[in-house]
């Protein structure tokens, strides 16, 4: 079986195969992962596909100190962050409620509860969207990606420590979010206001 290593050196070396193999390898992940982020599949796919050929021209400069998906994803959060700053919000709750729906599972369960799970999952999502991208993006990397807090330092280029504390912050700003938007519609945030959708 090719290592992830092999490919990455028969990629600098012009084969172009492997580094399709590297794409191929990472691309769901990634595209998991920028929707978290982005809000939007369809901004996700652009920013995850700019990642690549930006990862593809820039390969020479990985220096194997961090995996390759770590390195890939901080650029394609940095492309988040630059599309961003030159693109108008397009998110809205409507938005999230499509990507909720998106996501259902195939479990059998009673149609009240599905729809419980979704209008918290909805929520969660909305109160997401509403955080600054520091927040955001260390939430997803902890809750939805389940990163360690090493691997968290290094894809964000933060130390540990300020992980921790940004994380404890970002978790007290996502309630406040929640809290925030249970007084506009009414809603009662008790029934686990902690759960991440």
């Amino acid at each position: 079986m090719t290592t992830e290593r092999s490919l990455i050196d028969n990629a600098l070396h012009g084969n172009a195969e492997a580094f399709g193999e590297l794409v191929r390898l990472h691309q769901n992940r990634l595209f998991t992962a920028m929707v978290h982020v982005v809000g939007c599949p369809a901004e996700a796919e652009d920013v995850v596909q700019e990642a690549f050929i930006r990862a593809f021209r820039k390969l020479d400069r990985f220096r194997g100190q961090a995996n390759f998906y770590t390195w890939l994803y901080r650029i394609a959060f940095n492309r988040s962050v630059d599309r961003r700053r030159t693109q108008k919000p397009t998110r809205s709750l409507e938005t999230a409620k499509q990507q909720v729906e998106q996501r259902a599972t195939g479990e059998e369960q009673s149609p009240s509860r599905s729809l419980e799970l979704q209008e918290q999952s909805q929520r969660v999502r909305y109160a997401l969207d509403q955080l600054s991208e520091s927040d955001r993006a260390i939430l997803i990397l902890r809750e939805f990606e389940e990163c360690d807090y090493t691997t968290i330092s290094e894809m964000l280029g933060l130390k540990v420590g300020t992980v921790r504390s940004r994380l404890h912050r970002a978790r007290g700003h996502l309630m406040e979010e929640l809290k925030s938007l249970d007084l506009q519609t009414g809603s009662d945030s008790s029934r686990n206001p902690s759960t991440l959708a």
